[in-house]
């Protein structure tokens, strides 16, 4: 559909950039996508964690979801910040092919499970060199998402706040369709071993499927004509150094061009990062509560004589729907304000003691309700700061600092990510 043009003049009849108006997103195809990349992102990790049965029964004297914490999201923060660094000595890989790659070892990682199940497991082999497998594997999962998250985070930076909301929507919901999916397999076989290892190698082949549909469905997304504007937006605002912010007539992007400066053609990572930093840091504590309670201490720290090993399950059905409904909230209403919103992440630290008296508290404590009532708080809140801040930083910033906004989000993130599954470890201390 052809674009209509705005054009201004200006005070002393200089002509300000054209303003466009976007086109439709035909059928919310783009908005689709992005929700279903968001679930692709997450769904490894979701499968993987969501099997905590299947590999526990597999390798009994192994912390199986923290060590699986650990080689994923320590394999994951390296390539966010060599991402963060490569433009200052060579120029980064596009953007298509970073994420195709990474959406293609997803696929490899997740293939690897029921091989090794079918050629270790089911043979004489070592069953402790089919868990260094396991977790090589997972390590090689989690670079693909440093690849992807990395990737898509930045680019969807520099587009409306409503397909950052559908990527984070999205990542929630892939807990949810996991969790849903692990359920239904599981219980449709029968609770025997053969049961067990053969709903996990469907499951896993179930979820190499959905990665695929995710791999079709990005390589649609650039030749959306919406998705074209913004990019074709963005290469004019680097060729002129400078646009009007659309979302922020405040924005400092505008105050450069009153001022007759200009804004850098390659914004520096450390400027970027203190206009945003106490989102920075709020993502950043964020991430270090969720990943040191879920999924290790959920599945290994607490127990239900009536669940048995469903209750692991269920507590990590619980997590992400909540996650799940945490980030469709912003739907509905985004906090505005920085501080509140970074206060809101340093209140969530209120969680520890809550769960430690779980496990060391009152007897009354020490059951299935209360776990399940805080998951659900860890979960709804988790969902919704991460959207707040996400959909915050990017607008934080004039528009061709968006990627890099994007960028300095998704690597503290990571950083956040790591320290909580490494303090994970310490429930068991």
């Amino acid at each position: 559909m052809p674009i209509n043009h705005v054009e201004a003049v200006g005070m002393e009849g200089g002509k300000v950039p054209k303003m466009e108006i976007e086109p439709n997103d035909s059928y919310n195809l783009a908005y689709i996508i992005h929700f279903m990349l968001g679930a692709g992102n997450l769904l490894p990790w979701n499968a993987l964690i969501t099997a905590v049965d299947y590999f526990g029964y597999l390798y009994p004297d192994e912390h199986v979801n923290k060590a699986f914490s650990v080689a994923y999201m320590g394999s994951s923060l390296p390539v966010l910040i060599v991402l963060m660094t490569w433009s200052k000595w060579k120029r980064r890989p596009n953007v298509r092919l970073r994420i195709n790659f990474g959406l293609s070892l997803f696929v490899l990682s997740l293939l690897t499970m029921p091989i090794i199940g079918w050629a270790y497991i089911r043979g004489s082999r070592s069953a402790n060199g089919a868990y260094t497998m396991t977790v090589a594997a997972v390590a090689l999962c989690g670079l693909a998402d440093g690849l992807v998250g990395g990737s898509l985070i930045g680019s969807v930076g520099e587009l409306p706040k409503r397909y950052m909301q559908a990527v984070f929507a999205g990542t929630a919901c892939s807990g949810v369709l996991l969790s849903f999916l692990r359920i239904v397999i599981k219980a449709s076989l029968p609770n025997t071993p053969q049961g067990l290892r053969a709903s996990a190698h469907i499951y896993f082949i179930v979820s190499i499927l959905l990665l695929l549909v995710c791999i079709v469905s990005y390589n649609i997304l650039d030749r959306l004509p919406i998705i074209q504007h913004y990019r074709n937006k963005k290469t004019s605002v680097q060729t002129n150094h400078g646009s009007l912010s659309l979302e922020d007539p405040q924005s400092s992007t505008v105050d450069m061009l009153c001022n007759g400066s200009q804004p850098m053609m390659q914004p520096k990572f450390w400027d970027v990062w203190k206009r945003i930093q106490w989102l920075a840091f709020g993502i950043l504590v964020t991430y270090v509560v969720t990943l040191s309670i879920f999924p290790g201490y959920l599945t290994e720290n607490v127990q239900s004589k009536l669940l048995r090993d469903w209750y692991a399950i269920l507590l990590i059905t619980t997590y992400n729907v909540s996650d799940l409904v945490g980030k469709c909230l912003t739907a509905l209403y985004v906090l505005k304000s920085t501080k509140k919103a970074t206060w809101a992440c340093i209140t969530r630290l209120l969680l520890y003691p809550l769960f430690a008296t779980c496990l060391h508290g009152p007897k009354a404590f020490r059951t299935e309700v209360p776990v399940i009532f805080l998951t659900s708080v860890l979960g709804v809140t988790n969902g919704y700061l991460t959207s707040v801040l996400m959909i915050l930083a990017p607008k934080s910033v004039p528009t061709v600092e968006a990627e890099t906004a994007g960028v300095v989000m998704a690597l503290f993130l990571g950083i956040g990510l790591v320290g909580g599954s490494v303090l994970g470890w310490f429930w068991i201390i």
